[in-house]
């Protein structure tokens, strides 16, 4: 795993969004996998400011975000879709059809589920896949003890993915406990993961899931047998990272060349 570990979280979120900037540079149809959560939102407004002021065009690219809570509108405030229209959508050129999150209140799960892996199959798969790290070392909704290969499917949600979502909705009562969520599998079939953590709340996790044994336990794990896989973190989330100054070094030496050529 490469791991790029900058200041700070405005930092973080600049270069998560330069990864995806320079893909859809060079590829205008990219297909991008998105996540939700207070970590990538200094991200997409990155991505909002480089449209509006550099002209990054989004009018062919593609995206499919990671999960949506089982149960709400794509109108309820504490929704995906919401979020994503707030924080990006409604601010760049990408045609409303392009746009793919789980249907929340779908009566039919299974179909649900297995429709939205065949969408990702005829989009051609995801060419970047975002992603953010819960406190437990999960991505997406692939809580503790899921499966490595796990595709699409309905989850319950942990008390602790709760507890830590509650700040979203104002009370644990408040928050649903099913959600819809891409799996590890799916996920690990992305060309490039980008993992995305900021604070020292997630620097255990970190830790974890870049140095730690690949395991269900910590489901963000399973990037370490990734190819192309990219953790941009920053000082705090990195702080517990026992190679830490090896990391420093690479990035150093990988930019040197980059400069060179």
């Amino acid at each position: 795993m490469r791991v790029v570990i900058v200041e700070d979280a405005e930092a973080a979120g600049r270069r998560a969004a330069e990864e995806i900037a320079d893909l859809v540079r060079r590829k205008p149809n990219a297909v991008l996998g998105l996540a939700t959560g207070g970590t990538p939102v200094r991200c997409y407004h990155e991505l909002v400011r480089m449209h509006r002021e550099e002209g990054l065009d989004f009018s062919q690219v593609h995206t499919f975000n990671l999960d949506e809570y089982l149960g709400l509108a794509p109108d309820h405030p504490q929704s995906y879709r919401y979020f994503m229209q707030s924080h990006l959508f409604q601010h760049i050129n990408v045609p409303q059809e392009n746009t793919h999150l789980p249907d929340g209140l779908t009566k039919d799960v299974d179909a649900t589920c297995q429709q939205y892996e065949e969408q990702i199959r005829s989009a051609g798969g995801i060419d970047i896949q975002l992603l953010g790290i819960g406190s437990d070392g999960h991505i997406a909704f692939n809580e503790p003890g899921s499966s490595l290969a796990s595709r699409t499917r309905l989850k319950s949600l942990t008390a602790e993915t709760i507890r830590d979502n509650a700040r979203f909705f104002g009370s644990e009562a408040d928050v649903p406990q099913l959600a819809i969520t891409t799996g590890v599998g799916t996920i690990l079939e992305s060309r490039v993961c980008l993992m995305l953590a900021t604070g020292q709340q997630k620097a255990t996790a970190v830790r974890e899931a870049i140095e730690g044994a690949v395991s269900a336990r910590v489901t963000a794990s399973a990037l370490q047998l990734h190819p192309q896989s990219i953790a941009v973190l920053d000082e705090a989330a990195a702080a517990e990272l026992d190679f830490a100054d090896y990391y420093r070094r690479a990035e150093q030496l990988r930019e040197s060349l980059r400069g060179a050529s």
